[in-house]
Formats: C-alpha cells, structure tokens, sequence
C-alpha cells in the first residue's frame, strides 16, 4: 500500500467504491451522493480540491448544514492496485491549534473490504512525515470511544490518550476521544 496524490488516473476505482458502499465522508454518509455527483460535474475540479493549501474564501459544509471557513490541508489516497481509503491532514498556517470544529490534524478511513490489513497503521505513520514538514510539533487525532480498531492504529503511532473531549454536535459523534501524536522526536 502507498499514498497517491488523487488524480485522473485513480480517480475510476475511487468512484467505484463509493458506488459500492465507501462514504468519503465518516460522518455524513449522504456524501456519498454528493461526491459522486460533484465528480460527474467537474471531475478536475474535485480532484484539485483533495489538495487545497490555501483555501481562501472556500467554505466546508458540517453535518448540520452549516459552513464554515475552510482551513488548509490535503488529501492522499491509500492505493494497492485500486482505491483503499484515504487520509487528511489539516493545519492552520503559524500555529498548531486548529478550530473548535476541525476535531482533529488527521483522518483517515479504509474502506470496509481492506480493513485489517494495517493500512490506516501505515498511512497514519507516512502522513506523519509530512505533519513534521509543515513543522507541526504535534498531531492531534479523534475517535469515536466505541472505535477500538481506530484507537489501536493512533497507539500503534504512538498517540496518547488526552482524554474524552466535548465535540460540537453538528460532527455526528457523541463520547470522542482525543489522542495526541508529539511529533518532537520524529522531526530530529
């Protein structure tokens, strides 16, 4: 498994799964819809926002419906011969703190055909590098309490637990955890 920059050339397995069930989407699973209907409108333009570092004046819609001020970050597609997952990496520009509606630096999902076969373990640990590039001193992580696979994936990155934290209800989760990756010792 290795993380490609989503283009024209992986975008065809990416909408087929979709079309069999992967939502891009953790949180509102009518995304799905929408994805696939963007792609079919203006397929360089989706894929030129899965790399957006400098989002000015863009917005992003919350499972609520409400929008708010897109922050920098980017996308890459876990990729063994066809589309696997992906994972997300989002920063503020200066500072390591993120808003109180981005729940964390990074996401990552699998679809559920590929699950359990280490690539969120091994797409976290390459997303890393590139966290300690943008010179972020940590990386921040959430996860539903009842997600155990999640949580082994953050461990086994060397994540720790900061607690169970209050995230804003329009994100869908009810008890979250958040773990913390120092990022320190990789940037030496």
């Amino acid at each position: 498994m290795e993380l490609v920059t989503p283009s024209e050339r992986y975008l065809p397995s990416y909408v087929a799964a979709i079309e069999r069930g992967f939502s891009p989407d953790t949180q509102r699973p009518e995304a799905a819809a929408e994805v696939l209907a963007e792609i079919a409108r203006d397929p360089s333009s989706y894929l030129r926002g899965q790399d957006d570092r400098a989002p000015v004046g863009q917005f992003v819609k919350r499972a609520d419906g409400s929008l708010v001020v897109k922050i920098p970050g980017y996308i890459r597609w876990m990729w063994d011969g066809e589309f696997a997952g992906y994972v997300s990496l989002r920063w503020q520009d200066g500072t390591a703190a993120l808003p109180d509606y981005v729940p964390g630096h990074i996401g990552y999902a699998v679809v559920p055909w590929k699950q359990r076969l280490g690539y969120a373990t091994e797409a976290l640990r390459l997303i890393l590098d590139d966290a300690v590039a943008l010179g972020l001193p940590w990386a921040d992580l959430t996860t539903e309490s009842g997600n155990l696979p999640s949580q082994r994936v953050i461990l086994a990155n060397g994540g720790e637990l900061i607690g169970e934290v209050a995230v804003d209800v329009a994100c869908g989760l009810e008890s979250t955890r958040k773990f913390r990756i120092d990022l320190a010792d990789r940037a030496a």
